[in-house]
Order: structure tokens, then sequence, then C-alpha cells
């Protein structure tokens, strides 16, 4: 018995190695998928973190008295890997007021948010999900309906939106027919 464990492994007849080559292949081709994949979402994760971290820091910046344009250039800078400030990114700065008086014995006040600044950054070709602010009469802000409603009556909040495209940097979608969003959107309110 000890002998046989000891014997040198006979080499794989021709029919034996084509077999091997034929099991390799599919595995092969699944492995190389599941790479691509966790390549693939790990770099669009990646992105969409750095996109959610640049949001929060564009409102924070603006809140604190810095112009919207500074506070884009900012995000801009601090987004160098992403390039947001080419066709493939566009960074929006937005101040939106609560217009209205307040709550008025007992009755219930309608919000009315109104854009009072905006700035932008970017030739991506998106536009404010909040609106657009051109600057003469009051342009009405799009904001979820929030109870209380945020900003207070007679408070600004700073937005910030970041419009990214991604691309992947695999051929994964093609492969396996599916598709990996197009479009990295986020929003930061302060």
């Amino acid at each position: 018995m000890f002998l046989n464990l000891c014997r040198r492994p006979r080499k794989l007849a021709g029919k034996e190695r084509g077999q091997a080559i034929l099991e390799f292949i599919p595995v092969s081709l699944f492995m190389l998928t599941l790479a691509f994949a966790i390549i693939d979402f790990s770099y669009l994760i990646w992105q969409w973190q750095v996109i959610t971290s640049l949001t929060r820091e564009g409102s924070n910046l603006a809140s604190r008295d810095d112009t919207l344009a500074v506070a884009a250039a900012a995000v801009v800078n601090d987004g160098k890997a992403l390039n947001l400030n080419s066709a493939n990114g566009k960074v929006i700065i937005t101040t939106v007021q609560n217009t209205a008086a307040g709550l008025n014995s007992g009755t219930a006040t309608v919000s009315n948010f109104v854009i009072t600044g905006q700035y932008s950054l970017g030739s991506y070709q998106a536009n404010s999900k909040l609106g657009t602010y051109t600057g003469s009469g009051t342009p009405a802000a799009t904001l979820t309906a929030q109870s209380p409603p945020v900003p207070q009556p007679g408070a600004t909040v700073f937005i910030t939106e970041i419009f990214y495209k991604y691309t992947p940097i695999t051929p994964l979608g093609a492969l396996v027919k599916y598709t990996m969003p197009t479009e990295l959107y986020d929003v930061a309110y302060f």
C-alpha cells in the first residue's frame, strides 16, 4: 500500500487531457465574468461614495458663508479623481428659501420654497431636479414634502447636486446583457 502512494502519477492520456481542457473553459469563463462583475461593481460603489461625500462637502461649504462659486469650485477640485469639470460631470449648488410667514394661530402654513441662488460647474448635460434660477422673479423650487417643512419658514437651505456619467471599465454588460447605470446622481441638503 505504501508503494502505491509513492508512485509518480501517470501521465494523462490524450482523451483525459481533452476532457480537462473542456472542463477548464466554462469554469474559466465563469471566473472571468465573476471577476469583471466584482471590478465593475466595486468601481461603481467607489464612485457613488465619492459623489455622496462631495455633495455633503459642497452643501456644508455653501452654508458657511462661502459663495456658491467657491463651494462648487472646491467640490470640483476635491473630486479630481472623477473629473467633474468635464463632459462627464456637473455640480449644481442651489440656495432655497421658505418664504412662508410661519404658523398663524393654529392654522397650518403652506410652504413656499423659492430658489434664491444657483451656481453650476461642469459641462455634463443635466438640469437641477429642484428647478432653475433665472435671476428674475421668484422661481419656485421643487422639494419633497416634509413635516415640519425643511427649511423652516424664513430659513434657507443649501443644496448640492452632483450628476456623473458612469462608464464601466470592463465589458461585462456586453457579455451578460446587463446594463449598469449610466448616470450617477446624489444630493445633499444643509
